[in-house]
Order: structure tokens, then sequence, then C-alpha cells
């Protein structure tokens, strides 16, 4: 069965114009046969069936790489915002060799995330137990790329990722099909938060799995408030609105 997802991640990557050794594709479908099998034991995922999976996690984790203004920009570190299993920062960490940190909120997860690292011998990488929110606190200005994958609303993210960020840094959030007010509310808050909203890109997933938007804001200005606010309430007291 590897056999056959690293060719299908292969030519599921190569139809997006992004270049991908075998290398690399056998060590992302390392990376998701680990969760599989991790998944009887802990919930990290839903998407079980392999074949989805691969386009669905690995070729979803590192779709930005087609987006202009990231794929051809290097990265010195980056911070994969909620994590989960994983996605998207093992396979962009595979992809590009960039140093990144993995956090997320659950400590199961990190455990999980932590074990896969080391298996597949990723040096450049590791996963933490924290909230955003405290991370950002401890290490303001940190990384120049921050990664959200189907973790809140784009708004919200806005605001978690801007104290994070370096000067001229990016924030990338994958979508689905966000409805018009929350692009809204993201672009008000970007306003609040010192970020820019420099691209949008959509994509259709191969195997008719869905469609997805890549937003780009740059990190292009001091915030107007005190960030980060306290745990908790940038989600529950959102910008934008």
């Amino acid at each position: 069965m590897e056999e056959t997802l690293v060719a299908q991640l292969l030519d599921e990557i190569a139809s997006y114009g992004i270049a991908c050794d075998e290398a690399a594709a056998r060590r992302m479908i390392r990376h998701l046969l680990l969760v599989i099998e991790k998944n009887k034991v802990v919930n990290l995922t839903r998407i079980t069936n392999p074949a989805e999976a691969v386009t669905l996690h690995c070729l979803d984790s590192i779709l930005p790489l087609a987006v202009e203004g990231v794929g051809n920009r290097s990265f010195s570190s980056f911070l994969d915002l909620g994590t989960g299993a994983g996605f998207p920062g093992i396979p962009f960490g595979i992809m590009t060799g960039s140093a990144g940190v993995l956090i997320d909120s659950v400590g199961k997860k990190v455990a999980a995330v932590s074990e896969f690292i080391d298996a597949l011998g990723l040096d450049n990488l590791y996963a933490e137990h924290v909230r955003v929110e405290e991370y950002a606190a401890r290490k303001p200005g940190s990384c120049d790329l921050v990664l959200a994958r189907a973790v809140a609303q784009t708004n919200v993210l806005v605001e978690y990722a801007s104290p994070l960020l370096s000067g001229h840094g990016l924030l990338v959030v994958e979508k689905g099909r966000p409805e018009e007010s929350e692009l809204v509310a993201a672009q008000r808050a970007a306003e609040l938060c010192g970020m820019s909203l420099v691209s949008q890109n959509g994509f259709e997933l191969t195997r008719e799995l869905g469609h997805r938007e890549i937003l780009v804001f740059e990190k292009s200005g001091k915030p107007r408030l005190k960030l980060p606010r306290r745990v908790g309430v940038a989600k529950h007291e959102p910008l934008g609105f």
C-alpha cells in the first residue's frame, strides 16, 4: 500500500506545479501511516481512508507552496498553529527543511506528534503543548511564517499570528469556502493587528475532495492594541465585528 500512496502523492503534488522528490513523498506517507495507526488509540483525525487522507492531509498541508509569494520564498522558522496530528507542520517541514514549532492545546495530540517527529528523524521540528497566546507572550516575533489550517475563524487567526510574526512575516490560512462576512471581519482585524491581506488563491483538490481558499496576510505594521490578549479573549471577544 505504501508504494501506491507514494505514487499517488507524487502525482497529485506535480499537478499543482510543486516540486517534490520521492524521498520527501515517502516521508510524508510514513507520517500519514503513523497517524492512521495511532488514530486507533488516540482520536487524531476523522479521515481514515488512506487514499483520501493523501489528498486531504498530505497534499492539503503543502498546497500553500503552490502560491506565489509562499512557495518561492524561504522561511527560517515557522509555527503550525493547532497542529492536531502534525498537519500541516510535518509535511511542510519535510518539504522545506525550515525550522518549525508545532503547537496544540491538547496534550495527547502533542505527545503523538512528538512521537511522529522522532520516528521520522525530523531534527528541524518540535512539538509543544501550549496555548498560542502563551507562546506569543513568551516568544514574540519569533517566526516568519504562521500556518493555520481549519483551526478558527480567520479574524481570530490574524490576531493570534500578529505577535508571533517578525516584520513582513506571513500568516497562511487554509479554508474551505469562507463566507464573505468572515473575510470582511478578517480584514478589519488585520488593520487593528498591523497585518494586511496580500493574496487570496482558490484551488480545487484532486479526486473532487473539495475546494481550498488560501489567504496570505503579511505583518505590515504595528498593532493598534496590545497583543497577545489574555488566553481565550481573541476567541470570545473577536476583533473585526
